[in-house]
């Protein structure tokens, strides 16, 4: 078996990265390839961390600027990646993947309440560990809650898939010259506004020199490419 570079990842998902080609919700042929994704990594002993975004089922700062209270549409944003991460835990262990969902808001007849040891404890035991809620508190996006849980679990990288290949100069979805950027500091992208996580995740990466790839989930086999340490996607780093 090839050596691993990463062996206690946090995968980063975007709720948007869920919905496939569709305007809303989850396609489930979509997580289902991406379950599949995560068994392949995780069979080979790779500690594996998920936190997963709301934005396909509800996105608090959109609500915010139509007039809805922040702090009441970061919670309604909060209880969508609950949602999201209920669906990825009954996908991961209809693939035999025993998964843990721990949640920062307190809802015991669904999920464990966020103890950081325990996390620690669940990804030494070879579980997959989902964590939902975001950080429990209005105002920080689950990006931002990647990097902090990422920091708790002392995970080797945090793993942002997207649809794109990677971190661009401008949307390639939009320009077909834009240029893909194969290595970024995290202060490149700070000054720079990239859009690879809003600047207090990149922050607390940056005070904690936590390593970021950006990458295409869609793509079969980028994760596991990943964690053996082939280049992929666009690395974020000091």
């Amino acid at each position: 078996m090839p050596e691993l570079k990463y062996k206690r990842i946090l995968l980063k998902l975007s709720g948007e990265a869920l919905m496939g080609d569709k305007e809303y919700g989850i396609d489930t042929d979509v997580v289902k390839a991406i379950a599949l994704e995560i068994k392949e990594v995780h069979s080979l002993g790779v500690q594996t961390a998920i936190v997963i975004g709301g934005g396909n089922i509800f996105r608090g700062v959109s609500a915010s600027a139509k007039g809805m209270d922040r702090a009441t549409a970061d919670y309604v944003g909060m209880l969508a990646t609950v949602i999201n991460s209920l669906i990825f835990q009954d996908s991961l262990e209809k693939k035999s993947v025993f998964t843990r969902v721990l949640s920062a808001i307190e809802m015991k007849e669904l999920a464990e309440p966020y103890i950081r040891r325990r996390a620690v404890r669940h990804l030494e035991k070879g579980r997959v560990v989902i964590f939902a809620a975001g950080t429990g508190n209005p105002y920080f996006t689950t990006d931002t809650a990647a990097s902090l849980r990422a920091m708790e679990i002392h995970a080797d990288v945090i793993l942002k898939g997207t649809k794109v290949d990677g971190v661009y100069d401008r949307d390639p979805m939009k320009d077909k010259d834009a240029v893909k950027y194969d290595n970024l500091k995290y202060i490149d992208v700070l000054k720079a506004g990239l859009k690879v996580m809003d600047t207090t995740a990149i922050s607390l990466c940056m005070d904690n020199n936590l390593p970021i790839i950006v990458f295409n989930v869609k793509e079969n086999g980028n994760l596991l490419k990943i964690v053996r340490g082939e280049n992929v996607g666009t690395l974020v780093s000091a």
